[in-house]
């Protein structure tokens, strides 16, 4: 079964370009995961400082192999100084129909 998250972080002022570059290098590196469904960055229109990135995974040994990449460690500890609380805030979904 697919595993589906998102993810929200916001930009600490004067950082967005930053945390934008961040994420579009961390965007590459995770669609070539082989387990990578779907790795969407987006920011909203009216708040360009909070970025929300769409995650899908094949099932849940690719999540687990997601979490336990490189690119993936590098790009948090990046962002503990650039976005609000230090990471991003992981939201779980559940298919409904």
């Amino acid at each position: 079964m697919t595993k589906s998250l998102y993810a929200t972080m916001k930009a600490l002022p004067g950082h967005r370009e930053k945390v934008a570059s961040l994420l579009t290098a961390l965007a590459e590196n995770v669609r070539a995961e082989p387990g990578c469904v779907r790795f969407i960055v987006y920011t909203l229109e009216d708040e360009p400082d909070l970025f929300h990135v769409e995650e899908s995974y094949r099932d849940e040994a690719a999540f687990k192999a997601h979490m336990g990449t490189e690119h993936g460690r590098v790009f948090n500890k990046a962002i503990e100084t650039l976005v609000e609380g230090g990471a991003s805030k992981v939201v779980f979904l559940k298919k409904v129909a």
